[in-house]
């Protein structure tokens, strides 16, 4: 089974950058559906993710808030 992903993200954040480059990377070695939202479209998602960017959803449920690594990210997939 493929896992989903989704990365609740900003345009402008450093923090955002790092985790798009290990989910890219991860994705790569491991199947994984991934969906990029950006908080600042819709002022609900904006409210409640704010401050918090980036948060990693692992088939709908919060996996990493802020950061993570290849190895971290790889775990927890090989986990499921």
């Amino acid at each position: 089974m493929t896992a989903r992903a989704t990365l609740y993200t900003r345009a402008e954040c450093c923090l955002c950058d790092e985790m798009k480059a290990v989910v890219r990377q991860v994705a790569g070695e491991i199947p994984l559906v991934v969906e990029e939202i950006d908080v600042d479209s819709a002022p609900e998602l904006q409210a409640k993710y704010g401050h918090d960017v980036p948060i990693l959803l692992i088939n709908g449920h919060e996996a990493f808030k802020h950061r993570t690594t290849v190895p971290e990210l790889r775990a927890r997939l090989q986990s499921l």
